[in-house]
């Protein structure tokens, strides 16, 4: 595959360049690509199962379907119980991964921690457990692969920014870059559970700054704010998606004013249901 290009935007009177990632694939994007690039290059044969876990909004789930579907792998996805409603709708990354060929198993709430605490102990050595969100050390080898794409561009630029849920692109890229300066901010949950994160995979780097969101937000509830910088970026020339980017993008133009490459990170097959979501609540 070609490098990602690199498009420049402007926001509110600055200059931004964007790694454009999410063009990598419709389903198999962004940084989701990046996490995921080992096992891409896995020989089908190796494997024949994938399992994971998560929410039904997952763009890690999609992802994972994409390429389950061009390996011939089993893909097990294990949640929490779903609403009829859900199950029913046709868009969103649920029905994409139903389509796809996912496995879909739900667990009764009260079952589902331990459940999921207990799946490692009953695979075999062709089957891959990836944990939620895909955060795992095999993602290591894929931000390795950007951080040398960020490096031919040749910009005159020195620091980078990805949003975070589990924080697994934001650790190794600023990892693999230690003379970028890496923003972050945590998306889902708050910066003490974003740091636990990732340091269950390794410890922190100087060169990783944490941005403190403006106020707490809950992960996937529509916020007026929110859909205001989504509409901000698509007017400058790109659609990011819906759940992480406009956290990032909010942080970026309070806390900081160099110029910054912002990784996209894909996932915008889940602004149809997102957007609708808006509509509903009279927002959009």
């Amino acid at each position: 595959m070609n490098n990602s290009p690199i498009s420049k935007i402007s926001l509110e009177g600055r200059d931004f360049y964007v790694k454009r990632d999410d063009l990598i694939d419709p389903f198999l994007a962004g940084n989701k690509y990046r996490k995921l690039y080992t096992l891409l290059k896995t020989p089908s044969n190796k494997l024949h199962k994938i399992i994971s876990y998560g929410g039904t909004q997952s763009n890690a789930m999609l992802a994972i379907a994409a390429m389950c579907k061009s390996k011939g792998w089993e893909f097990d996805y294990y949640t929490k119980p779903l609403s009829q409603t859900q199950k029913s709708f046709s868009h969103g990354n649920y029905f994409h991964s139903i389509n796809l060929g996912m496995n879909h198993i739900e667990i009764a709430e009260v079952l589902y921690k331990d459940f999921i605490a207990s799946i490692s102990i009953t695979v075999d050595a062709t089957t891959f457990i990836i944990d939620q969100g895909g955060a795992v050390e095999e993602a290591k080898k894929g931000l390795e692969v950007l951080a040398q794409e960020i490096r031919e561009a040749n910009l005159e630029i020195k620091s980078l920014a990805t949003p975070s849920g589990t924080g697994t692109t934001a650790l190794f890229l600023a990892l693999s870059l230690p003379e970028f300066k890496v923003y972050t901010t945590p998306c889902v949950g708050n910066t003490e559970y974003l740091r636990e994160q990732m340091q269950a995979l390794h410890e922190l780097p100087d060169n990783l700054v944490i941005l403190e969101p403006l106020k707490k937000h809950h992960f996937a509830k529509p916020y007026p704010e929110f859909l205001d910088i989504y509409k901000k970026l698509l007017e400058a020339g790109v659609e990011f998606d819906l759940l992480y980017a406009p956290g990032m993008w909010e942080a970026l133009l309070n806390q900081t004013n160099e110029e910054i490459l912002y990784i996209h990170s894909g996932g915008v097959s889940g602004n149809e249901s997102m957007l609708k979501r808006y509509e509903q609540k009279g927002f959009y």
